[in-house]
C-alpha cells in the first residue's frame, strides 16, 4: 500500500516531468487550502476574479479561459516567452491572496493549497473543447443551470 509520503508521490510527483514551453497551452487547476469554499462569498470571489484578470499579473502569458469555483480555479493558459509555468502559477496565487487580504479580510494564512495540476494540450487537441470543459464547471457542479447565470468565468472566444 502506498502513501503520499512514499517516494514519487505527492507534490514532487506532480512536478516530475513538468516542462514549461513558450507558446504551449496548458490546462491548469489549483485549489484553496483544505479545499475551503472561500469563493462562495461574493466579495471574495469578485476580488479574486479581478486579480486573475489583471493584465499585470500575466506579463507575457495569456489567459484564454477561466472559471473560479467555490474551492478551486481552472484556467486555460498560453505560456509566454521567458516564463515558467510554476513561476506564473506562483505569481497568480500570490496576487490573488494579496488582493483578497488587502481588500477583504487581512490575515496572513495560506489561501491556496501547495502545488497545482497541469496538462499540456497538444496542438492537435481541440482547445475549444478544453475551454468548454473549463467554463462548464459551474453547470456540472450544479451551481447554476445556465452558464450566463454564473459570474466568475470568461473565455476569449466570447
Amino acid at each position: 500500500m502506498s502513501t503520499l509520503s512514499s517516494k514519487g508521490q505527492g507534490h514532487a510527483a506532480l512536478r516530475r516531468g513538468r516542462v514549461s514551453l513558450p507558446g504551449q497551452i496548458y490546462l491548469v487547476t489549483f485549489t484553496t487550502r483544505h479545499r475551503d469554499p472561500l469563493f462562495v462569498e461574493e466579495a471574495i470571489a469578485r476580488t479574486a476574479s479581478g486579480a486573475f484578470t489583471d493584465p499585470h499579473a500575466w506579463k507575457c502569458s495569456r489567459l484564454l479561459a477561466w472559471v473560479l469555483m467555490p474551492d478551486h480555479w481552472h484556467g486555460l493558459i498560453e505560456l509566454g516567452e521567458e516564463e515558467s509555468l510554476s513561476g506564473l502559477v506562483c505569481r497568480l496565487k500570490a496576487n490573488t491572496a494579496r488582493c483578497i487580504r488587502r481588500e477583504i479580510c487581512g490575515g496572513t494564512g495560506a489561501l491556496w493549497a501547495r502545488g497545482f495540476h497541469d496538462r499540456a494540450l497538444r496542438r492537435e487537441d481541440d482547445i475549444l473543447h478544453a475551454a468548454r470543459y473549463v467554463v462548464m464547471n459551474p453547470i456540472r457542479a450544479g451551481l447554476v443551470e445556465r452558464l450566463g447565470d454564473y459570474p466568475y468565468w470568461n473565455a476569449i472566444w466570447l
